[in-house]
């Protein structure tokens, strides 16, 4: 294989200590990125002839136009940076957990003096609780309506001072305590809160036990009511852990991993096993997949899994051995406050029973996702082709643009682009566009000016292409159907646009209708409308609220930006890039309100007299 003298020069460069890489292709997009004990072996023997036989090696190899490194301290730090990187820049050729999204966490507010309990999407150190991460909204959200009945949790946002005079609903139907009007105390509260979280690890035993210590108390006392109360909430705790399957007479806290491949595809799924209850269980479906081992793809699992989840059990069992168990360990024992962690592939027994039955769980998941995938395709390829022959399309829309205006009184005006290929959302695609030539609430004229800057790009696109230079995918090609949301009107001024870029023949365009979900056409006085019940109007419903939700959020942040500059810029001493400096350092007017004077001031160019007017005017 030849190599180019660029990529031959870094190999010759590359230091002999370990560290992280990042190979690019000609575009600048990250496509790979590994970790090494020594840069210079493991970069080099990527292209050695041996090496080279591996198909995907040989196909990324292909693609690679540039290789940037960085070194750390030890294969633990490189270990640490790789997942990270993997996570940032998702490369096609790394084995990755398919869900772009972050997954969700059951959080529990412990840092409050009266905590709550919701749900979120992201993990920060401010003394909270987290339980997680599960795949489905759906079920945690399912989740927490049975603990809220065992265990009941404050939901409202009210400040508890325990004198309120009367309680909410909630305290009357049972699902809340009601600290705001005294009924419970904070000692008492927490408690209750703490049952919660111990539910929620699997350690539901002591909590029966000294519930059941306190109903018979009660009861002595003839406070028949609270010993009442206690009584349902045993029975309650105890209805859930009757589901619970018993896998260990042991008491032992476990994962156990195993995994199913089919046609490219893998799934994982992971049995959690506290105090040897089977308390839940979670399947995630990995990228990539294609051409790996299998120990390969279940030590990338391990990593990104636990890189996300909230805590580590002492003991993980994996179906097969891993090549990087040892440094894995490592990291999953710093993730345990260096407790002991033990990665352990059962060969007889108990252990080896449960590594069978989640890999038929993972097999049967798989199965399902399969077939369920194939449904989706087939619906999808359906609307399309319904749209191909409603609109007279010369071919299936494969790459559909939709484009909507968003603005209060044509305050903050947004336009928004979304993008759908094969039938699903590309949201790397997706682009926003502040309304810069436009006064006023004209949306027409915002609709021209956002599509006069989308085919510019696109124009523009094409001549750095052929200068070899990096572009913006989302501009560099062109959609086999342009969606405008707002009719006859919106549509004239596309066409407009079209022709001003020679494209009135080469992209197809319609405006749609919101009142009666009409398609209008140029050229054509009446609409296409499409039947209620096809899949190609249910499609164009979904790019259209799609559209308008991305312009709506980009809208309100842009309003917000807004009025946040507006409010720093009134202060003496603010200018456009003192007030960018504090944005960057605090992060919000909040951030900067929360500051110390110290703090302030260390911001540069912000004097004691203007620290202390920010304070003054902020607070």
């Amino acid at each position: 294989m030849v190599i180019s003298d660029h990529i031959r020069g870094i190999l010759d460069t590359l230091p002999d200590k370990p560290g992280c890489y990042l190979m690019k292709n000609s575009a600048g997009v990250v496509i790979y990125v590994g970790k090494a004990v020594n840069l210079k072996n493991r970069v080099r023997s990527y292209f050695h002839e041996s090496t080279l036989g591996d198909f995907k090696t040989h196909q990324l190899v292909k693609h690679i136009e540039h290789i940037e490194w960085v070194v750390v301290g030890s294969e633990l730090e490189a270990l640490i940076l790789e997942m990270n990187l993997i996570k940032k820049y998702r490369p096609i050729y790394n084995i990755r957990l398919k869900d772009d999204k972050r997954y969700p966490y059951i959080k529990v507010h412990w840092a409050d003096p009266f905590p709550t309990v919701s749900v979120t999407r992201l993990m920060v150190k401010d003394g909270s609780r987290y339980f997680g991460p599960y795949t489905s909204v759906w079920a945690v959200h399912q989740t927490l309506d049975v603990l809220r009945r065992i265990f009941p949790y404050l939901t409202c946002d009210r400040v508890i001072t325990g004198k309120d005079s009367r309680a909410c609903l909630y305290y009357d139907i049972k699902l809340c305590t009601a600290p705001c009007i005294g009924a419970i105390d904070q000692v008492n509260y927490r408690q209750v809160i703490e049952d919660l979280c111990q539910f929620l690890d699997g350690r539901t035993q002591p909590i029966v036990s000294r519930l059941q210590q306190e109903m018979e108390a009660a009861a002595e006392d003839l406070r028949f009511e609270k010993a009442a109360a206690l009584r349902d909430r045993i029975q309650a705790i105890e209805k859930v852990v009757e589901k619970q399957k018993v896998v260990s007479a042991d008491q032992m806290d476990s994962d156990v991993v195993a995994m199913a491949r089919a046609d490219g595809e893998a799934c994982v799924q992971i049995f959690f096993i506290r105090s040897g209850k089977l308390i839940g269980r979670e399947y995630f479906i990995l990228e990539g997949t294609e051409d790996a081992a299998d120990g390969e793809i279940i030590s990338q699992f391990i990593k990104q899994f636990y890189n996300e989840a909230a805590s580590v059990p002492p003991e993980v069992l994996l179906p097969r051995e891993i090549d990087e168990a040892n440094i894995i360990k490592q990291w999953l024992q710093s993730r345990r406050n260096e407790q002991k962690v033990e990665l352990h592939v059962p060969g007889h027994g108990k252990d080896q029973e449960l590594v069978e039955m989640a890999t038929e769980n993972a097999v049967e998941t798989l199965r399902a996702l399969r077939a369920q995938w194939q449904m989706d395709t087939n619906r999808q390829a359906d609307a399309l082709a319904e749209l191909q022959k409603a609109l007279n399309l010369k071919n299936p829309p494969n790459r559909i643009e939709c484009y909507d205006i968003s603005n209060i009184q044509g305050t903050a005006s947004v336009g928004s682009m979304v993008v759908f290929e094969q039938g699903v959302p590309h949201k790397q695609h997706y682009r926003r566009f502040n309304i810069k030539t436009v006064t006023g609430p004209d949306d027409f004229a915002s609709m021209e000016e956002v599509l006069r800057r989308r085919f510019r790009r696109w124009q523009a696109a094409r001549e750095e292409i052929q200068l070899g230079k990096k572009v913006d995918q989302a501009f560099a090609l062109l959609p086999d159907l342009v969606i405008v949301d707002g009719g006859k009107g919106q549509l004239g001024r596309a066409m407009e646009v079209l022709k001003m870029y020679g494209l009135e023949d080469l992209v197809p365009v319609t405006g749609l209708a919101k009142q009666n979900e009409e398609l209008f056409l140029p050229g054509r006085s009446s609409p296409v409308v499409l039947p209620r019940s096809s899949q190609g109007l249910y499609m164009v419903q979904r790019i259209r609220d799609e559209a308008h939700r991305f312009a709506i959020t980009s809208h309100r942040n842009r309003r917000d930006k807004i009025g946040l500059a507006s409010r720093l810029d009134s202060i003496p001493g603010i200018g456009p890039a003192r007030r960018k400096a504090l944005l960057k350092q605090f992060g919000s007017l909040e951030g900067i309100r929360n500051a110390e004077m110290e703090a302030l001031q260390a911001v540069p160019g912000i004097t004691e007299q203007i620290a202390a007017a920010l304070k003054s005017e902020l607070d």
